[in-house]
């Protein structure tokens, strides 16, 4: 019973990649790293290994063949919160931002350190289990604001109709952040300490991505925002009144 448990403590990380020479070795490294790795090379495998299994982490490599790396991260984000880490070419920059658009947690250019991969992996992971929030976890509640209600406790986005919209932790911790300080500018240096915590300082459009893709979700035209409102030389502020229910 105990093997059991501790197995259970085990971060499940499934590593997608289709070259063997670089998913075997790596998976071995993680491995020996404390984690538990579960690997394929290609996407419909990824997609079963998702629902038989409990997945904490998925690393995901963009360039395969058949379905590609964004088409399955687009799919693990609209079907669950599970955090994604794209591997990436250094000549695929405009991947990479659609990567992130799509909700992935973080990404990592090849070739790369397995050693770095591990660090960032632990980052993700400890941001996930901490509501990826530095401020203390709140109550259950809910947030109202412009047709809308954040219930923290589900931490599940509602608009008018009642119908739940998907959010990435990355969009929650954000758009929770702005709710609790409306019509207050956040930096993105604030945003990044209340919603990622400084280990994420390096990816300095973090922030930037997360407001886009957020307002994409609840902007009626989200190229002429209303209620995440860019204040030039500042930040982001929310522009909506807020009612705590």
């Amino acid at each position: 019973m105990s093997d059991v448990a501790d197995m259970a403590d085990i971060p499940h990380l499934l590593l997608v990649d289709d070259e063997r020479s670089i998913r075997e070795p790596l998976a071995q490294y993680l491995t020996k790293q404390g984690f538990r790795v579960t690997q394929v090379g290609e996407a419909e495998a990824a997609r079963a290994r998702l629902t038989a299994y409990a997945i904490d982490l998925v690393i995901l490599d963009i360039m395969m063949p058949g379905e590609d790396g964004l088409s399955l991260c687009r799919h693990i984000r609209e079907t669950s919160e599970t955090p994604v880490i794209l591997l990436t070419a250094r000549s695929e920059e405009t991947d990479r931002i659609v990567g992130l658009e799509m909700g992935a947690d973080d990404y990592v250019v090849k070739p790369f350190s397995p050693r770095e991969l591990a660090a960032r992996i632990k980052v993700v992971l400890r941001r996930t289990a901490a509501g990826g929030t530095r401020q203390h976890a709140p109550d259950a509640g809910a947030y109202a604001f412009a047709g809308w209600v954040l219930k923290t406790g589900e931490r599940a986005l509602v608009d008018r109709e009642g119908v739940s919209v998907a959010l990435s932790t990355g969009e929650y911790n954000l758009l929770l952040a702005l709710v609790q300080r409306p019509r207050q500018v956040l930096t993105r240096d604030q945003l990044l300490d209340l919603t990622q915590g400084r280990e994420a300082a390096a990816f300095d459009r973090a922030i930037d991505n997360q407001v886009s893709r957020l307002r994409k979700k609840i902007e009626p035209d989200p190229r002429n925002p209303e209620l995440i409102k860019t204040v030039w030389g500042g930040g982001y502020a929310l522009s909506a009144e807020v009612t705590r229910l």
